[in-house]
């Protein structure tokens, strides 16, 4: 029986050796459900904060220019703002004839391309280049316009019966705009 007992003991050290290795391979320790993350380096290791953390939207390039209107294109209605955009849009505004709307097609660095539709009548301007722009005026028996270089033109002067337009590309991609009307 002592031979009996020896062996029996054996084989219950041999299984117990065996359960042991097998916990220490699964890892030990854990109560959880989650399934083992591999580890790395404690100077490497995300902490949970990183984990959740969400990236940091890109803000939006600030003009190199301001508009005293802002990018408000409601400020225009009545022909007298300052805004500044860097995308096409429509502004509709009040002209010699009564609505008119300043649309600008293009806008980019250094570039600027607009119509302005008042009545029957229509105007085109566009310029490119640093420091170029347009300037049309807007009357009751039509328009014109100029395009070059405005250099430090600042605030156009207003002209009886009419709506000046100043359109100045800035090297940003944002164009500055200003409606004076001189009613």
């Amino acid at each position: 029986m002592a031979a009996t007992s020896a062996r029996g003991l054996r084989r219950s050290g041999v299984v117990l050796v065996a359960l042991i290795a097998l916990t220490a391979a699964a890892g030990c320790g854990s109560d959880s459900d989650e399934p083992a993350k591999a580890s790395s380096p404690p100077g490497e290791r995300p902490s949970k904060a990183d984990s959740t953390k969400q990236p940091k939207p890109t803000p939006e390039p600030k003009p190199s220019v301001s508009a005293a209107d802002g990018r408000d294109i409601t400020a225009c209605a009545d022909g007298n703002c300052e805004i500044a955009v860097s995308e096409s849009v429509n502004i509709p505004f009040t002209g010699p004839r009564g609505s008119a709307t300043l649309s600008v097609t293009e806008v980019g660095p250094n570039s600027i391309a607009y119509t302005v539709k008042s009545g029957s009548g229509q105007s085109k301007g566009s310029a490119s280049g640093p420091g170029q722009g347009c300037i049309t005026v807007l009357r009751s028996n039509g328009s014109g316009n100029s395009c070059g270089g405005l250099g430090d033109a600042g605030r156009p002067s207003p002209q009886p019966d009419a709506v000046v337009i100043q359109a100045a590309a800035g090297e940003d991609g944002t164009a500055v705009l200003q409606l004076v009307s001189g009613r």
